[in-house]
């Protein structure tokens, strides 16, 4: 298997009238988050389809994908690591983490953060120490910081919300929208587990919290109290 017969799998499923729509909806032009990316508009299902066919990939040709300049390509690498490391012993697991690690750069829109973070890293941290975690959130690259805190949505599914509180704190002045909202994404999961919890985290710190966080974390409460808050 390569990575050439992937794409060639991949690009069978390809839409130009899709691929426009992909274009607006993940902000590719000037100035915008994603900038130049390119898109061949390939559904998710369909590129779930082609990593299912797809893999026993080796690592180095997955790589390869990965700094494909189109997103459904790093997309497809992505969803092929998720697999692999679901079936592979701790030596391996190690080897797909450290590529996820070495190539964050190219993990760079919103959805490739949120389908890969809490099933790679985040998965892979349950058991382990979580230092890495706080060097991404202090990143000046946009998307580890948001990898770092979406990461801890596998924590959260155990009932662990220490982490994801932890977190938010170094979040709390970040600039990025992005960041807003899936910080704001990852307290509302939090306080689905345990509200109290959530409520003390928020009480002494919505005041000061950007608007867009604030109203992600609180989504869930009854409107009387979500009012309480917004005012």
């Amino acid at each position: 298997m390569t990575a050439i017969l992937a794409t060639t799998a991949l690009h069978g499923y390809a839409s130009p009238e899709k691929a426009q729509i992909l274009r607006s909806f993940f902000k590719t032009g000037p100035g915008q988050y994603g900038e130049g990316d390119i898109f061949i508009g390939v559904t998710v299902p369909h590129t779930r389809l082609t990593a299912k066919a797809f893999s026993t990939l080796p690592l180095t040709e997955a790589r390869k994908l990965l700094h494909s300049p189109v997103h459904e390509e790093r997309l497809l690498a992505l969803l092929i690591l998720i697999m692999q490391y679901k079936n592979s012993d701790l030596h391996d697991q190690e080897k797909i983490i450290s590529l996820y690690l070495d190539n964050t750069a190219r993990i760079n829109n919103w959805d490739l953060v949120d389908l890969s973070a809490p099933k790679l890293l985040g998965e892979h941290l349950v058991d382990r120490s979580r230092k890495i975690l706080g060097r991404l959130a202090r990143s000046t690259m946009l998307w580890e910081r948001r990898i770092a805190i979406v990461s801890t949505l596998a924590f959260i599914r155990r009932g662990q919300l220490a982490e994801t509180f932890n977190l938010a704190d170094k979040l709390l002045t970040d600039r990025e929208d992005l960041i807003h909202k899936a910080t704001g994404w990852m307290l509302r999961e939090a306080g689905k587990r345990n509200q109290h919890a959530l409520e003390d985290y928020l009480r002494p710190r919505y005041q000061k919290m950007p608007r867009t966080m604030l109203r992600y974390a609180i989504e869930r409460f009854a409107e009387r109290k979500r009012q309480e808050y917004l005012k």
